[in-house]
């Protein structure tokens, strides 16, 4: 069934902080096997207001998985195979300007990645794609999901652009310094590649950056600890648990493909000649790119 006939299903990365949703209905973990490996962990299956839902904890369950060893492709590939049509990811950051203090969201509109050692494409040798990642998340989502913060009365900034840096360790000053002269607004570990893969499986992708910190530019704030930010991201993890209540009933109303485009991501994305393709990876991709293959 195309995604343009069919209802939406809502999928939630849960970051640091989010490794459920209480509200769901008729829950159950179900293992998701994907040709791509390991996903993070089981998925967790129910309905919220009827709309059907899917929740993925980024790390797994208990934290176990650091930024660069979760297997984003098994992630979204299981997600896409699990029906999702469209992705909340929720997840921590540090932020780079004074008004964005610890306990705002931030609904991102731009990345820069500067993540070094992870698998960034489903497409490969055998099957090369090269897709638009010129507007990397989905509008519509980030319009919905900034009135619903608004609604439940969330400190929330809409706009912005997400440093993804490898980690595990917090930046140098030198580079806080650096990436706040580029501009960008917060700084995380893990939507990169998230978002690109997600694009590249033509599913909606919406990031709420949840700030903990002030990253160690600040020169009025200790550098960065992390006793300091599991105290916020508690308090932030409920907030973004009543976001996601507020915001799943109004994404049930979408009766045809995104409007902006995600469904159709792959379109003009192939360029290798049919005949040249690669059985084998495409096997692997018959979730992600069977819409075009």
């Amino acid at each position: 069934m195309s995604v343009s006939s069919s209802k939406p299903i809502i999928g939630v990365i849960g970051g640091s902080g989010v490794y459920g949703l209480d509200a769901l209905e008729d829950k159950h973990w179900r293992t998701i096997e994907s040709p791509f490996g390991q996903p993070s962990d089981d998925l967790l299956f129910g309905t919220l207001d009827g709309v059907q839902m899917v929740f993925l904890p980024r790390h797994g369950r208990g934290h176990r998985i650091p930024p660069a060893e979760v297997n984003y492709r098994a992630n979204i590939d299981a997600l896409k195979r699990a029906g999702v049509t469209e992705i909340i990811s929720v997840s921590a950051c540090g932020s780079f300007e004074k008004e964005l203090a610890p306990g705002t969201f931030v609904i991102i509109d731009q990345f820069i990645d500067r993540t070094i050692d992870r698998k960034k494409s489903f497409f490969g040798t055998g099957l090369v794609a090269h897709i638009s990642m010129a507007n990397p998340v989905c509008s519509r989502l980030g319009d919905k999901l900034e009135d619903a913060a608004r609604q439940v009365g969330i400190s929330v900034h809409r706009g912005g652009t997400y440093l993804a840096m490898e980690g595990p360790q917090f930046s140098s000053l030198a580079e806080s310094e650096l990436y706040r002269s580029w501009g960008c607004q917060v700084i995380g570990m893990t939507n990169m590649p998230e978002a690109k893969l997600a694009r590249e499986a033509e599913m909606c992708y919406a990031t709420v950056a949840m700030v903990t910190d002030y990253d160690c530019w600040h020169p009025d704030h200790d550098a960065v600890e992390v006793l300091t930010i599991i105290e916020v991201l508690m308090k932030n993890g409920e907030k973004a648990r009543s976001l996601i209540e507020t915001v799943v009933p109004v994404l049930k109303g979408r009766a045809t493909a995104c409007s902006a485009g995600c469904h159709h991501a792959l379109d003009n994305a192939l360029i290798t000649a049919p005949e040249a393709r690669d059985p084998v990876l495409m096997k692997k991709l018959a979730a992600v790119a069977g819409r075009v293959l």
